[in-house]
């Protein structure tokens, strides 16, 4: 199994609830300015971004709550690598419609909301 991106929440900004009632999911490293921190997950960066990007079916882990990777934009894995940030839509397009965007399976949005509390971790990596 490879593990692409390992990270630990540390904070969840006050306008996460909205954006995951739609499906959206932004993170952002620890250090993020306040304006985005209020609509994003921070996050505390324990292993990754690999140099190699995250296949279509790769599983994204957070908390207890798994997704499948279905499209991966062009540039979601630099701003990964370079800024810790990443916007997650949980659409299961094959396309990615921004290209700093990962899209992945639909999951259940409440069940999601209550996986994001600190501490919890978010993982991509293959499947077992």
């Amino acid at each position: 199994m490879t593990v692409f991106y390992q990270t630990k929440i540390t904070d969840v900004g006050s306008e996460v609830s909205e954006l995951i009632e739609g499906g959206i999911l932004i993170l952002y490293a620890v250090g993020a300015p306040p304006e985005l921190a209020e609509v994003s997950v921070l996050h505390d960066v324990q292993a990754g971004p690999t140099a190699d990007v995250p296949p279509v079916g790769a599983v994204l882990r957070i908390g207890n709550v798994s997704a499948k990777l279905t499209a991966v934009g062009e540039l979601a894995w630099k701003k990964v690598a370079d800024i810790g940030h990443v916007v997650i839509n949980f659409d299961g397009a094959d396309t990615a419609g921004r290209p700093g965007e990962l899209c992945a399976s639909p999951v259940d949005s409440a069940t999601l909301l209550g996986a994001l509390v600190s501490g919890a971790e978010i993982v991509i990596e293959t499947a077992a």
